[in-house]
């Protein structure tokens, strides 16, 4: 079977980073040993704004206030960060598409077809399997966002 899915090149990557001023990470755990900490906490002193997105966390993480969905924050998402499971990759596209976010980056190992084709269909420009730290490392030499 043929992909249907096309990656954005780098320079629509960098694009992405320089552009993106508020990430809402989906997945994002208080647990400092945990990826998901460790990659928003780079992004933050990145000069990122994060917004952590789990229904589990009920105390600030990283000095930010959790929300249970993304439909349940208050303010514009730039780019909404997935720490979730391939299988839960097009609900978290569906949760992005009604809470008006227009970028979807989700982290090296998260794929899949249909939520790709679901974001496209809807507007939304998707990335699958990549870490972002690791992006931006590469792409805008780990510098602090503009």
């Amino acid at each position: 079977m043929t992909s249907m899915y096309e990656a954005p090149s780098n320079e629509q990557v960098k694009q992405w980073l320089q552009e993106t001023k508020t990430i809402a990470v989906v997945g994002l755990s208080d647990k400092p040993d945990r990826t998901s900490y460790q990659i928003a906490e780079t992004m933050q002193q990145r000069g990122y704004r994060i917004i952590p997105v789990n229904p589990m966390l009920k105390n600030d993480v990283l000095g930010e206030k959790p929300y249970a969905s993304l439909e349940d924050v208050p303010e514009t998402i730039d780019l909404v960060n997935v720490f979730r499971r391939s299988e839960e990759l097009d609900s978290v596209v569906e949760s992005s598409i009604k809470a008006g976010a227009k970028r979807i980056w989700a982290q090296q190992g998260v794929y899949e077809e249909g939520a790709a084709k679901r974001a496209k269909d809807n507007g939304v420009e998707i990335l699958m399997d990549q870490c972002i730290a690791v992006a931006h490392s590469v792409l805008l030499a780990g510098g602090r966002q503009a």
